[in-house]
């Protein structure tokens, strides 16, 4: 059995990448920061589908406390699935912020940058040794990295460094066999998401009217497109940033 780690996977599109793995097969450490009841009920959920799932916190943002969370995974591998490896890495936690340039503080600045950029940098770093040869890192970024939204600046620019050090991963754990690639996910109802698109009805039908297809996307629309990457099913895609979002401003 393949066993995936999932970031921010206790709702949204973490949610829907750790239910999609269980279904095909994998088993699944998703991890959550403050939302420990959402993620017990994605563990729950995931079991009573016959799959394996553990849930451990993690605060992406806070790069001192990974070594003590590579310790817990070291754990759980070998308690749940008697292994000291595992094979996908999805970094997925993050959370928005809507702000013009000239009101973004450096504190907001420096959060956004720690859990978008910094986080998954050193997440990825401290977990390689465990990462199994041929293994599979999974970057979540945003449309918003093309399609330039006011207000969107810092969240947009440092995805846009990570899609760029999606392509470095890449080039660099190639020697391991090691395949990295960008879901670019457009606007997509979440939990998070679904408040703010019901109390602006106008602009969640302006989203939809600028989609090909017509509709806001769905969290299990991107969850599906990780578990296919994570899947030997995505075996020859490389290095790249793949948009899942409907044709979005086309």
């Amino acid at each position: 059995m393949k066993i995936a780690i999932i970031t921010g996977g206790s709702r949204g599109i973490g949610q829907s990448a750790a239910q999609e793995c269980a279904r095909g097969g994998m088993g699944v450490i998703l991890t959550y920061n403050s939302h420990k009841p959402g993620a017990d009920e994605v563990i729950a959920a995931i079991k009573a589908e016959g799959g394996q799932a553990v849930a451990l916190a993690l605060d992406v943002g806070d790069a001192d406390s990974f070594p003590a969370f590579v310790a817990e995974v070291k754990r759980l591998l070998s308690t749940y699935w008697g292994r000291d490896t595992f094979d996908c890495l999805v970094n997925n936690a993050g959370f928005g912020m809507f702000n013009l340039m000239e009101t973004v503080t450096t504190g907001q600045f420096d959060a956004l940058m720690n859990v978008h950029l910094k986080g998954p940098f050193f997440l990825t770093q401290a977990l390689l040794p465990l990462m199994v040869d041929g293994g599979v890192i999974l970057n979540v970024t945003s449309a918003s990295v093309r399609v330039a939204t006011a207000g969107v600046a810092p969240y947009a620019a440092l995805k846009s460094g990570l899609e760029t050090l999606t392509r470095y991963q890449a080039k660099e754990f190639g020697d391991r066999r090691i395949r990295a690639n960008a879901i670019s996910p457009g606007p997509i109802r979440t939990n998070l998401a679904d408040a703010a698109l019901d109390k602006n009805p106008e602009f969640a039908a302006l989203l939809a009217s600028q989609t090909a297809l017509g509709r806001i996307g769905e969290a299990e629309d991107v969850g599906r497109v990780i578990a296919m990457l994570a899947s030997d099913d995505g075996a020859w895609i490389n290095a790249q940033t793949i948009e899942v979002a409907g044709g979005y401003m086309i």
